[in-house]
């Protein structure tokens, strides 16, 4: 399985992007996705996750009301939408799939298969 992150970019304070991750060689719509993001100097953060059904959704606290997650299974996409956002929220946005499929376990120990990540600098 491959993962493309796209969508990054240059943004103001309180602007917004949003962030596409493409499969390819599997079947997104059975397994949970999640995005990540790494600033420099940071740990990796998990920043929020959608479950293979769409049902469930997972956010972090300090994106929550800001950024939605959401699938198209028909484009075998996931999507990320950034609004409102903040000069901290500059960093590498990253994709990542649940190595197993139908299970709904948003934890970063769950995410096996990352792709390329994509830069979002926000000014202010």
């Amino acid at each position: 399985v491959q993962l493309q992150a796209s969508g990054g970019g240059l943004v103001q304070s309180g602007g917004s992007l949003r962030l596409s991750c493409a499969a390819s060689g599997r079947t997104l719509s059975r397994y949970t996705v999640g995005w990540f993001r790494q600033a420099p100097g940071k740990e990796r953060e998990f920043v929020a996750a959608i479950s293979w059904s769409g049902g469930g959704t997972y956010y972090a606290d300090p994106v929550k009301g800001r950024f939605t997650i959401a699938r198209d299974s028909d484009k075998n996409t996931v999507y990320l939408q950034l609004n409102s956002l903040k000069p901290e929220d500059t960093a590498v946005y990253s994709c990542a799939m649940d190595n197993e499929r139908y299970r709904w376990s948003p934890a970063p120990a769950s995410f096996a298969y990352w792709g390329q990540g994509t830069q979002v600098t926000v000014s202010s």
